[in-house]
């Protein structure tokens, strides 16, 4: 069995190598399928015999529960666990009931704390912007806490009730009797863990920004500590190569020179403004787990929607890339669904294992078969352009391979 090997924060990948995937639901299987065939031509082209991937397909979603009674049963997280990264289609998770989210569960079971989200323009993409060019921005989001730590009481529970009371008799802080509670978790070991990975993540992809994404005005002893730890983070590992705005503008009239990293930070519905306003300006946003999901839905909007942004859960020795945008089951198996998403986050699971000769083929590809025009029905009815097929779609990819 080829494994990944993982020690001291170094990776080491077989040439034979075996990696898992979760279709996920809806249409999780007609994007899979696509995206395997994309990645393989890719490996195929790029290594010419010398590499090789085998899938091996897990259990997860509403087949597993069907067939198994289980959403996620263990041994398809023992297997996570041994192979160490994997590639997963959109989970259905429901709203307001049900089940807890099985995207959160794995991200929490993992130890994934950093969700990267990588968003650009491909020429030939339907865009609200004038200028979408402009939009070249990763979003590295706390993965872990926030309200997705799950914290939560029903109206009328007893722990509603106890929190009410306790509220009322220690803080003299009233709340309505009617009222849902959740709780906001934000630490200091996460965000600053989140701030070092952003860090990192800048330098090994030369990027010169970083800002963070906060509502710290209101929210001061949770996000508004959140941008004060990431400060501190920047101050620590970045020393004097580390830039505020006010040199950057009295020095450097806005422009980051050679060497440096500015760090600045803002209100996060500011930050949601400035993003159409002026995308040219963000290269990086370093958020908590809220507002890292709100941002990079709204980016993603701005060149196409999700159906082109890929994401990946990335941790210390374990990393699941995944297509970010739901299940949508009145889809499902009828050949229409964009791949893009879970085809581009293949593309960051290679890169992330070493094979950027692999990541650079895929994306180069899919630039090309969008400016060639070729489609799928999401985007090709914006255009009022004919519309390519899940399955065709990938197969115009793998011939710009």
């Amino acid at each position: 069995m080829a494994l990944i090997q993982y020690d001291n924060g170094n990776i080491t990948v077989p040439d034979d190598l075996e990696l898992p995937y979760i279709e996920g639901d809806g249409i999780g299987p007609d994007i899979t399928r696509a995206t395997l065939k994309v990645l393989d031509a890719a490996v195929k082209k790029t290594y010419g015999g010398r590499r090789s991937v085998k899938w091996i397909k897990l259990d997860a979603g509403e087949e597993s529960f069907a067939k198994l009674g289980n959403y996620i049963p263990d041994w398809t997280v023992e297997a996570i666990k041994l192979h160490r990264v994997a590639i997963k289609g959109p989970l259905t998770t429901p709203v307001g009931k049900g089940i807890r989210s099985i995207n959160v569960m794995m991200r929490q079971t993992f130890g994934l704390y950093a969700n990267v989200r990588p968003v650009k323009f491909f020429p030939g993409l339907p865009s609200p912007l004038k200028a979408p060019e402009n939009v070249n921005i990763t979003i590295v989001r706390e993965n872990t806490e926030d309200v997705y730590a799950g914290i939560e009481f029903e109206k009328g529970s007893d722990g509603a009730n106890g929190i009410i009371k306790m509220m009322k008799s220690d803080f003299k802080i009233d709340i309505g009797s009617d009222a849902g509670i959740g709780i906001k978790v934000i630490t200091e070991s996460a965000s600053k863990r989140i701030m070092k990975y952003a860090i990192k993540y800048a330098i090994a992809h030369k990027k010169n920004r970083i800002t963070i994404m906060h509502k710290g005005n209101i929210m001061k002893f949770t996000e508004g500590a959140f941008m004060n730890w990431c400060y501190e983070v920047a101050r620590e590992e970045l020393g004097a190569s580390l830039m505020d705005e006010q040199e950057l503008h009295e020095k450097y009239e806005g422009k980051v020179p050679e060497g440096r990293i500015l760090v600045n930070d803002r209100i996060a519905d500011n930050m949601l403004q400035q993003i159409i306003t002026r995308p040219e300006d963000y290269s990086i946003i370093v958020a908590p787990n809220l507002n890292g999901d709100y941002v990079s839905d709204a980016i993603a909007a701005e060149v196409g929607g999700l159906g082109v942004a890929p994401g990946g859960n990335i941790g210390e020795g374990h990393a699941i890339f995944e297509a970010v945008h739901g299940s949508a089951p009145k889809y499902a198996n009828k050949n229409i669904a964009n791949p893009t998403s879970m085809i581009l986050a293949g593309a960051m699971m290679f890169s992330h294992i070493g094979w950027k000769e692999a990541h650079d083929a895929i994306y180069a590809a899919v630039e090309k078969t969008m400016k060639d025009g070729s489609l799928t029905q999401d985007l090709a009815r914006v255009l009022g352009s004919h519309a390519l097929g899940t399955s065709e779609f990938a197969d115009a990819v793998v011939k710009n391979i």
